[in-house]
């Protein structure tokens, strides 16, 4: 403690079960600005995902379902995941086979650029499927 008073350094003690307790004299608020820039470097490092999303109806046509897919192979080849989804509304809820046919047939289209990570769904009135981008060699 006198060593540190001296120094104006902090005693912080690293490991307090070991026999004898292991001590170090550093500057307390410059070890933590030290880790927080450590933290935050980390932090920006780190990929963040992007999901774009794609509406379809349960009897969207093919000029509609061609249009969507092109934006769909854009997204994927440009690294983000993309949600597909067929929203029923009112009555339409009865069509559930035309939106999960729908969706495979996306799934399929969309094969040499992405993967299917969640099969098509049906939760509450969507039907959700999410494709993940390739791995780029």
């Amino acid at each position: 403690m006198n060593m540190a008073n001296k120094m104006n350094l902090d005693l912080v003690e690293i490991s307090p079960n070991a026999e004898p307790p292991v001590c170090k004299l550093i500057d307390y608020k410059k070890f933590i600005y030290d880790q927080k820039k450590k933290q935050k470097a980390i932090k920006s490092k780190a990929v963040k995902v992007v999901v774009k999303e794609l509406r379809f109806g349960p009897n969207t046509g093919e000029h509609d379902f061609n249009f969507k897919l092109r934006h769909a192979k854009k997204f994927l080849e440009d690294g983000f995941k993309v949600k597909a989804f067929v929203f029923f509304r009112g009555r339409t809820i009865i069509f559930k086979e035309q939106g999960e046919i729908l969706l495979l047939k996306l799934a399929q289209a969309l094969e040499d650029v992405g993967v299917v990570e969640q099969m098509p769904s049906l939760e509450g009135k969507k039907m959700i499927m999410i494709v993940t981008a390739k791995k780029k060699k």
